[in-house]
């Protein structure tokens, strides 16, 4: 699972959209300053953290603060929601009906039975996008809300040693197709190929842990 992952403003290279929109790159630059030297966790109960994500408005991409973690009934789900298995959204495609991208340059996983901390990503410096569902939450404050789950595939050969499974990552090519195609099974189905273009660029090095107090970015 993903249970933590980071955004340093300092990236130098963006594979998030195939039009790079200087306006949400910017905002992603401005977010991930405000939020240096911290590990994007999920959003529950002691943490109320609203993270970036990239979302289609109009075949256009713009960026929206959401709940890392699904909402039900004004209170964080008691079903674990903050990844989602792409086996379950092939199939129950249904799931698919509102998605987003959740912009990053790292994740963060433990390996077992040894304990170290790996971060995983395609290099220094490259923000990338992981694929995410989304729907709509009312926080226990009474507000409406975007709230989102990052889709879980199987780990590349290379890197199942470490961690059993990955995001789906998001080439830039496929970004606008993943925000605004119609949802089917099709569609999970094109998503996890193009992900899988990427499989030879993943990498995972080890880092101190997951707390924040070794170096983060």
């Amino acid at each position: 699972m993903c249970a933590s992952y980071g955004l340093d403003p300092r990236f130098t290279d963006a594979e998030l959209l195939a039009e790079a929109d200087e306006a949400v790159l910017e905002g992603l630059r401005s977010w991930a300053e405000r939020n240096a030297g911290e590990t994007l966790r999920p959003t529950g109960r002691n943490l109320r953290n609203l993270n970036p994500v990239i979302v289609d408005d109009d075949d256009s991409p713009v960026l929206e603060s959401a709940w890392w973690g699904y909402l039900v009934d004004g209170a964080p789900a008691r079903f674990p929601s903050i990844n989602t298995r792409s086996e379950r959204l092939q199939d129950r495609p249904g799931g698919l009906r509102s998605r987003a991208i959740a912009p990053a340059t790292g994740w963060y996983e433990l390996q077992k039975p040894d304990r170290i901390w790996h971060e995983f990503g395609l290099g220094a410096g490259v923000a990338f996008g992981m694929a995410a569902v989304t729907q709509r939450g009312r926080t226990p404050d009474g507000e409406w809300t975007t709230c989102y789950s990052i889709v879980m595939r199987p780990a590349p050969e290379h890197l199942a040693a470490l961690h059993d499974r990955v995001p789906v990552l998001i080439p830039t090519a496929f970004a606008q197709d993943w925000l605004s195609a119609e949802p089917s099974r099709e569609l999970i189905d094109e998503a996890l190929l193009a992900a899988a273009s990427l499989d030879q660029r993943l990498r995972a090095e080890p880092r101190p842990n997951d707390r924040g107090d070794g170096m983060l970015f």
